[in-house]
């Protein structure tokens, strides 16, 4: 499950809606996979949010500009994102983020939720991974996925909160 990025810096994170879909829109056509409209508006949201994005939020932007959107339309866009390894869902709080690098290899990735913000950040530190892979394998465990997802409150809540007492 190891994969190695130039990218280390957990402050990088998916912020240009546009120039995303374009790195997207060109991992879909090197492996032969179609980006929709639908699809790639879906994608801009995620990433434009700044935020995890729950499914009925994305379903309200997106009839905004789609009065067709409904939620199995919303659901078969996520499905398709995700399957490719364009999105992470994060289950504890049941919403979607855009992923650092989506034109690799799908990944397991640590998140750091804030319980405060509701942001979230990809920690991109293979170590993390590496040992949770190692201790399972040790206990003869076969792991097929890996999600971890630590909430507390990110260093700007916990300056604010300092500040405030």
């Amino acid at each position: 499950m190891s994969t190695s990025h130039a990218c280390t810096d957990p402050q990088h994170h998916v912020h240009d809606g546009d120039a995303f879909v374009h790195e997207v829109e060109r991992a879909c056509e090197q492996r032969g996979l179609r980006l929709t409209p639908i699809r790639a508006h879906a994608l801009r949201l995620i990433a434009a949010a700044g935020k995890p994005m729950k499914a009925y939020d994305l379903l309200d932007q997106m009839k905004a500009t789609h009065d067709a959107a409904a939620p199995p339309t919303i659901y078969r866009a996520l499905d398709f994102l995700l399957e490719h390894g364009f999105i992470h869902k994060l289950a504890s709080i049941n919403a979607f983020v855009g992923c650092h690098h989506p034109g690799g290899a799908q990944h397991a990735v640590p998140f750091l939720i804030c319980d405060n913000c509701q942001s979230a950040m990809e920690l991109e530190d293979e170590r993390i991974v590496d040992l949770l892979e190692s201790r399972a394998r040790a206990l003869g465990f076969v792991p097929q996925a890996q999600t971890l997802e630590v909430h507390g409150l990110c260093a700007d809540c916990v300056e604010a909160k300092a500040a405030q007492a």
